[in-house]
């Protein structure tokens, strides 16, 4: 329990350093996101009325438009560990009477079973280092006939929103890809592991269907200042330790460069990333 702890309290403190980058890039990543929170809403089969929980919330998706399609007879739950995410999320909700944050991890909630007709979460699980514990959180906050959906990553070549700076960092530094089962961007990039674990946490009717959210970004020097503001902590100090300053120049040179590599006709940067949207079903 100490090392649960202590790990819950290494991502409040990792996310709310995040949290400034992620609202500067808000708009940009949500050319690209927005589809995605779309097409969650549509699988979880959010409507009037519905009761969510959206896990791993952040800035407020997609809690807040879960809660405008809920409706004043809903009720939407916007869950996340860092307080500075949900501070933000507050002051974009504002006026939205139905949606409440929460500054928390799922497995910390305390509500009563079956307190929930869907569980959204986009962009969350394949971070979560106790995967497997969440989930079984999940499924029983869920109603019986109740609906997990969630978004996770394609592999780095597929997805290079997130997968470009893998990538670079891999080439530059030597990296290997983290261990199977251990938490990262890309953990979660196979659909039979997916099916494996939301199974192993007692869902039924599970499927994985491939999505595309379509980024783009005006220049591969406006995605290298991007990529540099939601670094991880982790890998910013691993960079301030390993590289000169002329080597982190030259990676963020080479990340302006390999987007810059993707320009489409219209002169953007673009970066269609694959998504995997799963979706499982607790028994009746």
């Amino acid at each position: 329990m100490t090392d649960r702890i202590a790990t819950v309290a290494e991502q409040r403190e990792s996310w709310d350093e995040l949290s400034p980058g992620w609202q500067h890039w808000l708009g940009v990543f949500e050319r690209g996101g927005a589809p995605i929170t779309a097409r969650l809403l549509e699988l979880g089969g959010v409507r009037p009325g519905s009761v969510v929980l959206d896990v791993g919330t952040g800035l407020g998706e997609p809690a807040i438009p879960a809660a405008r399609r809920a409706g004043p007879g809903g009720r939407v739950v916007g869950l996340d560990v860092s307080g500075e995410m949900l501070r933000a999320a507050r002051e974009r909700a504002a006026g939205l009477g139905t949606l409440t944050f929460l500054n928390r991890a799922v497995e910390e909630l305390t509500l009563p079973p079956a307190s929930f007709d869907v569980v959204l979460s986009r962009w969350c699980l394949m971070l979560l280092d106790d995967l497997a514990g969440a989930l079984r959180a999940v499924h029983r906050l869920l109603v019986p006939g109740g609906v997990l959906t969630a978004a996770v990553w394609g592999t780095p070549a597929d997805a290079p929103m997130a997968g470009l700076p893998v990538e670079i960092l891999a080439d530059r530094l030597g990296l290997t890809p983290p261990p199977p089962g251990q938490p990262g961007p890309h953990a979660l990039a196979d659909p039979d592991l997916c099916r494996t674990v939301l199974r192993d946490a007692g869902f039924t009717a599970v499927s994985v269907t491939r999505e595309t959210a379509p980024f783009w970004l005006s220049s591969g020097a406006e995605y290298a200042s991007f990529a540099a503001d939601v670094r991880p902590p982790l890998v910013k100090r691993m960079l301030a330790d390993w590289c000169t300053p002329a080597e982190r120049a030259e990676i963020d040179a080479a990340l302006a460069r390999a987007a810059d590599a993707r320009r489409s006709a219209d002169g953007r940067v673009a970066l269609p990333s694959a998504v995997l949207c799963l979706r499982a079903v607790k028994a009746q």
